[in-house]
């Protein structure tokens, strides 16, 4: 048996009440079909709450969806564990990722930073190398300037400021000069900075930075290089010149049958001394050193055939183009017209022209000297003298000693004369001999 909501009773009901509640819920029922076309009813405790349609579905939507909701936070909660295992396994390959990424980028860091190290370690060897090459260079240099000119010692030299000159009047080169040029090194922090790791960002420049010192690196090899060849052929020009200058001045001596041995004996010789320490050539020296040592002994053996041909009289008396008016041997005497023995060689030249002494040597005759006129003679040791007669000046006393080239008077007329000119003579031991092998042989030495 049901009861109408919110009545309750503790007795059953009798007949008549059955049946008035059965009116009653028939009216009831018939009320609740017509409200239910309007909307719907709550009733509880003989209280009515009316709803319409839309506020009623409304309400029932959001008790579904609360439902749902509180059945997903259960789900979650029930399967969060395994949500949160697969969110902590899906950082750690994350981690993992990167951190394998990061020690990518370091082992590329380190392989650049280690190349880049190689190229600075192979750059600074490659600049010592330069730096010692040039400082050898440079002492190359210092050796060929130290070689002298391998011209005569005492030669008679145009007047100061006239350059020597070849035989077309072309001025002569030196026959050692080189000027060796280097370019300065680039700056070291600026040419390579890759001692820091941080460097490699940079890589594609820092490697076209390197490029462009090793081009440097390879200019400055090549600008050596051309020093270098430079030095050798002018190291190789002084070896040839001065041989053949060795060979020439010993021609000298066997043209004019000179002793040459006993002339050098007698050869005086300024002030020096010191201990003597023999010239070595090391025994890893290389083609450089061991020329310029085959030079040295050359240079050694010049200058001692210079001190001695310095007395020797092979050189002009004046100054100038040479003509002679009258030669050695048998002539007409210009005043008599009959064969005689001319014993030197007559010189054109003006009145007033300095004459030079031919050798060193020390006067042993200056003043008037019969047919000579005023004379001067000079011994040069080893029976070599020389003469010089018709001056109209002199310049010298007995026992004044001469140097080469030594202005010793002046061309005249004096003596034995019919117009101003330079009688000039040679002897050995006292003997007239033809001043012109004396002049032929200085001309052979000197066309070298």
């Amino acid at each position: 048996m049901s009861y109408p909501s919110g009545q309750y009773s503790e007795y059953p009901p009798s007949h008549e009440q059955d049946h008035e509640r059965s009116g009653s819920r028939r009216l009831h029922a018939t009320a609740q079909s017509r409200h239910a076309r309007n909307g719907y009813t709550i009733v509880h405790a003989g209280k009515q709450v009316r709803f319409g349609p839309i506020v009623f579905w409304i309400v029932i939507g959001t008790v579904t969806v609360l439902g749902a909701w509180s059945a997903a936070t259960a789900t979650y909660f029930a399967f969060r564990d395994d949500v949160l295992t697969r969110l902590i396994a899906r950082q750690a390959d994350m981690q993992y990722a990167y951190e394998d990424r990061i020690a990518e980028l370091r082992a590329k860091v380190d392989r650049t930073t280690s190349r880049q190290l190689l190229d600075q370690e192979q750059f600074d060897q490659k600049l010592e190398q330069i730096m010692r090459r040039q400082t050898a260079l440079e002492s190359r240099a210092t050796a060929l300037g130290a070689i002298p000119d391998p011209s005569a010692t005492g030669s008679i030299r145009p007047p100061r400021g006239t350059a020597a000159t070849d035989a077309g009047g072309t001025p002569k080169p030196s026959p050692i000069s080189d000027t060796v040029i280097f370019v300065a090194p680039p700056d070291r922090e600026a040419r390579l900075e890759s001692r820091t790791p941080s460097l490699a960002v940079a890589q594609p420049n820092q490697f076209a930075k390197i490029q462009g010192v090793d081009n440097v690196l390879v200019r400055l090899q090549t600008s050596l290089d051309q020093v270098e060849r430079r030095q050798m052929a002018a190291l190789s020009s002084a070896e040839e010149s001065l041989e053949s200058r060795v060979r020439r001045m010993r021609g000298v001596f066997s043209d004019l049958g000179l002793d040459l041995p006993q002339l050098e004996a007698t050869v005086p010789r300024a002030g020096m001394g010191g201990p003597f320490v023999p010239l070595k050539l090391a025994a890893d020296a290389g083609p450089f050193e061991r020329q310029l040592y085959r030079i040295n002994i050359s240079r050694a053996q010049v200058e001692r055939l210079n001190r001695t041909l310095a007395l020797v009289p092979y050189r002009k008396p004046v100054i100038g183009e040479v003509e002679f008016t009258s030669g050695f041997g048998v002539r007409s005497d210009p005043f008599l017209g009959r064969p005689a023995m001319h014993t030197g060689l007559d010189f054109r030249a003006s009145s007033g022209d300095p004459v030079r002494a031919t050798a060193n040597g020390k006067v042993v005759s200056s003043g008037w000297s019969g047919g000579y006129g005023r004379m001067v003679e000079v011994d040069h040791g080893n029976g070599l003298s020389t003469r010089y007669g018709h001056l109209s000046e002199i310049n010298v006393r007995v026992g004044d000693a001469v140097r080469i080239g030594q202005v010793i008077g002046a061309v005249g007329s004096t003596g034995r004369s019919t117009g101003p000119h330079l009688h000039y003579e040679t002897r050995i031991d006292g003997e007239a001999v033809d001043p012109q092998k004396f002049l032929r042989a200085g001309v052979r030495l000197s066309a070298g």
